[in-house]
């Protein structure tokens, strides 16, 4: 289905054409006409399906046929300041040949950000997307206004609730209007999401797209390795497609500062993503990457969401998740729209475990390539067994640098 055929007003299709859409993806056609008519829905999508268009659109073409402009008409609520970044920068090219307002509210910001989200906010703008702390502490000074809310929408709705967030949205949700229009969307459907739905949502329609599991297009491939083994198996995965988009996931800060380092120190192109960087460094180092100024981002899981940037070749675990939806959103960087990429995954011996869960998750296991045999013996397969390291024969092992 084309987007011409959704009815929007022509200003809004100039920006989905600058955009370069054309046809639309599976929950867009299914949710777009359902919100349109005002129904109140609750979609279960992954990362990549195309959801903040299909929430943004009929969103933005209902605001451009509302009246008053001194208020808030519609509110959407993220667990991250990286997602609530992606989806203004979304908002901005979309609403950009209509007079629709949009700020995006979340912490992290100086007194100066904060100063200006609460201008607007007293002076009413038609969408806000924010964080729930963030908004929180712009609803307790007392001069947000819901009184014209038109809609909610909950988006990542399972990783706000999965972040401890239930209280804060709870809160959010007693400022608004009860006649108004809520939208859900999340990956996966635990009991406490389907508990809230019940709460603050009147007679939903469902939606359901591929829950909890790849795209087709992401061809997934694993290496059992020795941790010494790591870095030489990752400079040959590398060294062939150093022009490439590669984006390198690790489990905790230390290993993401450190590989960074490594692979710095052998001439690639790469910075690092995690908590430690100041909000602004995050978003110029992002940005690099999105330009191709930069081709390879090793970063933690505070990407694994949130990120928008289209045509990363790769992802590489570099550490094994710790669950199946994590490891879902990681390789679901790559192969966006229609496009095609890979993802690879490191599994030491202490991590079978934990990637047999995973493919128990995705019904059927990922295929294990070998290991070149000049970085020496790689460990057995064999997750049902004690975990005990062990370097192998000859394995290589990074050489120390002075």
């Amino acid at each position: 289905m084309k987007f011409t055929e959704f009815g929007f007003k022509p200003a809004l299709l100039e920006g989905i054409e600058s955009m370069g859409f054309d046809i639309a993806t599976p929950i867009q056609e299914q949710t777009i006409p359902l919100i349109l008519e005002g129904k109140d829905i609750i979609a279960n999508a992954q990362t990549g399906t195309g959801k903040t268009a299909a929430f943004l659109l009929p969103v933005i073409h209902r605001i451009m046929g509302s009246g008053r402009r001194d208020r808030i008409k519609a509110l959407v609520i993220v667990p991250t300041r990286e997602l609530a970044m992606q989806i203004d920068q979304h908002m901005e090219g979309l609403s950009y040949y209509t007079q629709v307002s949009s700020i995006a509210v979340y912490g992290g910001t100086d007194g100066t950000t904060f100063l200006r989200e609460k201008r607007s906010l007293e002076d009413g703008i038609d969408l806000v997307v924010c964080t729930p702390g963030r908004m929180i502490a712009h609803i307790n000074q007392g001069y947000v206004n819901f009184e014209g809310l038109q809609c909610l929408i909950l988006d990542e709705a399972d990783r706000m609730l999965d972040m401890g967030f239930s209280y804060d949205i709870n809160k959010i949700i007693s400022y608004l209007p009860s006649q108004r229009q809520t939208l859900f969307f999340a990956a996966t459907m635990p009991d406490e999401i389907r508990i809230l739905a019940q709460k603050v949502l009147k007679d939903p329609l469902s939606v359901s797209i591929a829950i909890s599991k790849p795209v087709e297009k992401i061809l997934q491939l694993a290496y059992v390795v020795n941790n010494a083994q790591k870095i030489p198996l990752l400079m040959h995965i590398l060294k062939p497609i150093r022009d490439k988009s590669v984006l390198i996931f690790c489990s905790t800060k230390s290993s993401t500062k450190q590989l960074r380092r490594e692979l710095g120190k052998l001439g690639m192109s790469v910075d690092e993503i995690h908590s430690e960087l100041e909000q602004q460094q995050r978003e110029s180092v992002l940005l690099s990457f999105k330009s191709r100024e930069l081709n390879i981002l090793v970063a933690t899981d505070i990407l694994s969401r949130g990120i928008d940037v289209e045509n990363i070749d790769m992802v590489i675990n570099y550490d094994v998740p710790n669950d199946g939806e994590d490891y879902i959103h990681r390789i679901g960087r790559t192969a966006r729209a229609a496009a095609s990429g890979v993802a690879i995954t490191f599994i030491n011996m202490r991590e079978q475990h934990k990637f047999a869960a995973i493919e128990s998750i995705l019904e059927k296991p990922v295929h294990k390539a070998s290991v070149p045999v000049q970085f020496g013996e790689a460990p057995e397969y064999s997750p049902g067994k004690p975990a005990r390291q062990r370097p192998g024969k000859n394995a290589s092992r990074p050489k120390k640098r002075h």
